[in-house]
């Protein structure tokens, strides 16, 4: 973690930023819980015990600056609610997410399924794709087997044993 924080921390000041304890400790807590796409309530709340003087404004300018500089992108999977989700270095886009409908759980994925079209579209429409995100909507495996199981159940009722 703190190689990552030490690679943020050059990339801010080559844009003439500093890495200021409310950002460090905002890093911090993203780096933690990368799995969990926060919110900047989330963030705060995370981050309130440590640093107890936070107020949520310095979190929402913390996240709407790493967001400005691609450490995290900002995303919203239909929820309401902006969330932050860092950007991974080992890939030139946004990875992309599987969004469950019942449950709210989101699942990443990490490989880059749609550089092929990217390139057809550079190659057919002369358009140079500089990012992209993917978002699907759905139901996740979990709600599927639970719906699957009460419908069997169900279909059980009623019915005459011989």
């Amino acid at each position: 973690m703190t190689e990552q924080i030490e690679k943020i921390n050059r990339q801010m000041i080559n844009k003439g930023y500093k890495l200021t304890p409310q950002r460090e400790a905002t890093l911090r807590v993203l780096l933690e819980n990368e799995k969990d796409h926060l919110t900047a309530e989330d963030v705060y709340m995370l981050i309130k015990p440590n640093y107890p003087n936070i107020g949520l404004a310095t979190v929402y300018r913390s996240l709407e600056l790493l967001a400005e500089l691609h450490v995290v992108e900002k995303v919203n999977f239909g929820d309401g609610g902006a969330r932050f989700d860092l950007r991974s270095d080992d890939q030139p886009h946004m990875h992309h997410h599987l969004i469950c409908t019942r449950c709210g759980t989101v699942e990443e994925i990490k490989e880059d399924w749609l550089l092929p079209m990217e390139n057809r579209i550079e190659k057919e429409l002369g358009f140079r794709v500089t990012d992209h995100r993917l978002d699907f909507h759905g139901i996740c495996r979990e709600c599927n087997a639970k719906e699957k199981a009460k419908k069997d159940n169900d279909g059980d009722c009623g019915k005459a044993v011989s």
